[in-house]
């Protein structure tokens, strides 16, 4: 009876030191806290990463560990952040490939990109753009949008891989225009840059960080850019709805998001370091320089904007014919 008494009131002890967890959320962080970058070191979404736990460190007081884990179409980033605690302590820089195009592009992935992670806020968008061998017939966009035409599906395109955005982008830009082309996966945006320098595949949609040094050394030809507006480290170049394509814009996106189940609190915590952080002009310039524009939003607006990007990406792979994996 004693013991029994004693088990009760360890669990009561037990359940009140949770709650007092829950409700204090000033005591968060308390230890190091990991962030989760799904690519390798050194590009520009690494840097935003690193920009981002800096910034976390040095508001919160706590270390915040960048761990880099590329690899699955971002999925061993994700997977490692749907299975943490429910603390905060993970944080996971979510791409639009782990949260809006992977559900419709695999058969089955290892957790809920709706249900399995908390959102904090929208954190920037990647640029892309259309390039293609300099020595192609076709000096403008129009004329492209012609030579492809007139290919009857015969022309090829590159891109970093199946599914990825740069794939659903051009996918995009050829249902707009009403034609056909032939999709050339390569293992990374650099690889199947180096076929369109060298003519093996006539053009591709590229990740305009990537591309920046072979446009401005005219070692590739640009029609645009991907968004809806024009990039501030290239302002020369046009978007694609300008160049002759009017309505086309895509871009591809990043978010910072934690385990589900995390204490709003800390949430909100979190993304009041974050956001006033990239509305900072030298932090919007040291990343508009590496073609990403920052962006903001709050945790509720991010977990709209999700479901809905959802079901636009669901229709582009459909309307593509892409099979899920």
């Amino acid at each position: 009876m004693r013991a029994a008494a004693t088990a009760l009131l360890l669990g009561f002890i037990a359940a009140a030191s949770v709650d007092r967890v829950r409700a204090q959320p000033d005591d968060y962080p308390t230890r190091n806290v990991t962030f989760l970058c799904p690519f390798p070191a050194g590009g520009g979404t690494d840097l935003l990463t690193r920009l981002l736990a800096q910034e976390l460190q040095e508001k919160l007081g706590k270390p915040v560990i960048v761990d880099n884990r590329p690899g699955a179409g971002s999925q061993l980033a994700a997977n490692a952040t749907a299975k943490s605690a429910p603390d905060g302590y993970t944080l996971f820089l979510a791409p639009i490939t782990t949260l809006a195009i992977g559900p419709s592009v695999f058969k089955s992935l290892p957790y809920d990109t709706v249900r399995d992670f908390a959102p904090i806020g929208l954190v920037g968008s990647a640029q892309f753009a259309l390039i293609a061998n300099p020595k192609l017939d076709a000096p403008t966009l129009p004329d492209l949008i012609k030579l492809i035409k007139s290919k009857n599906g015969q022309m090829s395109y590159g891109t970093s891989g199946a599914s990825t955005p740069h794939h659903l982008f051009m996918e995009m830009f050829l249902k707009q225009i009403g034609a056909k082309a032939q999709h050339v996966p390569y293992r990374g945006s650099v690889p199947a840059m180096t076929d369109v320098i060298s003519g093996q595949i006539p053009m591709m949609m590229v990740d305009l960080a990537v591309a920046m040094g072979a446009i401005q050394e005219g070692k590739v030809k640009v029609y645009g850019v991907t968004s809806a507006t024009r990039i501030k480290a290239m302002p020369e170049i046009p978007t694609i709805a300008e160049a002759g394509l009017p309505g086309f814009a895509a871009t591809g996106w990043f978010s910072v998001v934690t385990r589900a189940g995390t204490p709003r609190p800390i949430i909100d915590k979190i993304n009041g370091v974050l956001m006033p952080y990239l509305k900072r002009p030298e932090v919007q310039d040291r990343l508009n320089a590496v073609a990403i524009t920052p962006l903001t939003s709050t945790p509720d607006e991010l977990q709209k904007f999700i479901p809905a990007e959802i079901e636009k990406w669901a229709k582009v792979v459909k309307d593509a014919g892409i099979e899920p994996q």
